[in-house]
């Protein structure tokens, strides 16, 4: 499965999380998004992130002070797409 890529290295938080929200955004449901960062920060920002909006951190990992996150969008809830059709 493709995956699209997110440089924010040197971005200091909250940067990088807003970055990956606005790009997650415009994937479709299931679309994986893979974020480079260098805040020592966004290894919590980004496990909370996934947990208070639904998508999935599948992967994290760490290599010469690059972060590396693997993030799969979540499905839209059933009402959303019926509140947009009104």
């Amino acid at each position: 499965m493709a995956e699209t890529l997110l440089d924010v290295k040197g971005m200091s938080c909250p940067l990088p999380v807003l970055r990956a929200n606005r790009a997650l955004r415009g994937l479709a449901e299931g679309e994986r998004l893979r974020v480079l960062a260098t805040d020592r920060a966004a290894v919590a920002d980004f496990q909370s992130f996934c947990r208070e909006t639904g998508h999935a951190l599948l992967a994290w990992s760490e290599e010469g002070g690059v972060f590396s996150f693997l993030i799969r969008r979540r499905p839209e809830p059933p009402h959303a797409a019926e509140n947009g059709s009104t």
